[in-house]
């Protein structure tokens, strides 16, 4: 009798326990990510069954991520910060670290440890680039073309988005300067080695807009990764970039008369960032979503759904079929052998040191 009142005064004193830790978190939540299949990914995998586990929670999405650093310094500027966890790539999560827009994280306090007792720092590894970034994927910026409008030789050179003579027809780029200007130096014969060497001058920086200059009038400009994919099944554009799951939803799930074009793929990784300075009570919030939706099972979890690669080692081995088409999902994964033959590595601490400068230069490059 002793250790049954022992026991249930323990439970209670732990129900009571939780009960305090929920009335001290928020039960809503916004995030922001890219909408599209990539989101949808992000919501199955981990959004449904977090809020499966926490009744009451509610969450919210904005597909505003593409603009993450701008609004985040507006938010912070009007102290007003209306988001919870934001979905950025690894350049922009250094910027908005090193502004102090972002909050530093402690991975092996923060994000939960492999199932085996490995601590995140090392199942994460290098892909912790920054000290404000909770890594979810590896994915790259690569090319589809459409199947039917390409003639007899489907591309395989990543330098066919500049021959209009073999590929006549619209082009779709995405709106900033990061992959378009690397792409176009490589295929105005600067050495892959050499790259960031020649962009970072001014007669680099030239050349590679006088490069692009020979296909603008033949470029649809997108913001959003689903744009391509949709200008692709229209038939308004031969050949895009945009992100490999958005292809592989549209080859694999729609069925759209589609290639991959794997040539030049520019690796990069995607995760999370929390705004700096949140509410105690939505800070409690998020930290407690981030460690679950960034666990081993989780980043295995979304790719079933979209074929992005898994920042954590320990979920790699977890990686198997589609949740729904039952098709194995490494070979459409950017790393895999077949397709990185010839891959781009985007440099994304350049990128988070020049992205001002190169941003203001190529839009003013737009406008001419």
């Amino acid at each position: 009798m002793k250790l049954t009142k022992t026991l249930m005064a323990t439970t209670a004193l732990t129900v009571a326990a939780s009960a305090a830790v929920a009335e001290d978190m928020a039960m809503e939540m916004t995030l922001v990510s890219w909408g599209g299949s990539y989101q949808a990914s992000q919501h199955k995998a981990y959004v449904e069954p977090y809020l499966a586990a926490n009744p009451g929670v509610t969450v919210t999405w904005d597909e505003s991520s593409a603009e993450a650093v701008a609004k985040l310094r507006a938010m912070d500027e009007a102290g007003n910060v209306t988001w919870d966890l934001v979905d950025v790539v690894a350049s922009d999560s250094m910027r908005l670290c090193d502004e102090g827009l972002a909050m530093e994280l402690d991975a092996d306090t923060d994000l939960a440890d492999a199932p085996d007792g490995t601590k995140a720092s090392e199942d994460f590894g290098d892909l912790l680039v920054s000290e404000c970034f909770a890594p979810q994927i590896v994915y790259s910026t690569t090319f589809g073309y459409r199947t039917d409008l390409v003639g007899d030789t489907a591309p395989t050179d990543i330098c066919a988005i500049f021959d209009l003579d073999a590929y006549p027809g619209k082009r779709a780029l995405q709106k900033r300067p990061i992959d378009n200007m690397e792409w176009a130096l490589y295929c105005d014969g600067v050495e892959k080695s050499a790259i960031y060497d020649t962009l970072g001058t001014a007669e680099g920086v030239d050349k590679a807009l006088a490069k692009l200059d020979t296909i603008k009038d033949q470029v649809v400009w997108w913001t959003a990764g689903a744009e391509t994919p949709q200008l692709l099944a229209d038939g308004e554009v031969v050949m895009g970039s945009t992100f490999n799951g958005r292809l592989f939803s549209a080859i694999a799930e729609q069925n759209q008369p589609i290639g991959m074009l794997w040539d030049m793929q520019s690796f990069d990784l995607d995760g999370w960032v929390v705004p700096a300075n949140l509410p105690a009570d939505r800070k409690a919030r998020v930290m407690d979503f981030l460690k679950f939706a960034t666990d081993t099972q989780r980043l295995a979890d979304q790719a079933k759904y979209i074929s992005y690669g898994p920042a954590r080692k320990s979920s790699a081995p977890l990686v198997g079929q589609h949740a729904e088409l039952g098709i194995d999902m490494a070979p459409h994964m950017p790393t895999d052998p077949a397709n990185a033959g010839n891959v781009h590595i985007y440099d994304y601490e350049w990128w988070a040191d020049n992205r001002d400068d190169l941003d203001a230069k190529f839009q003013s490059w737009l406008a001419k």
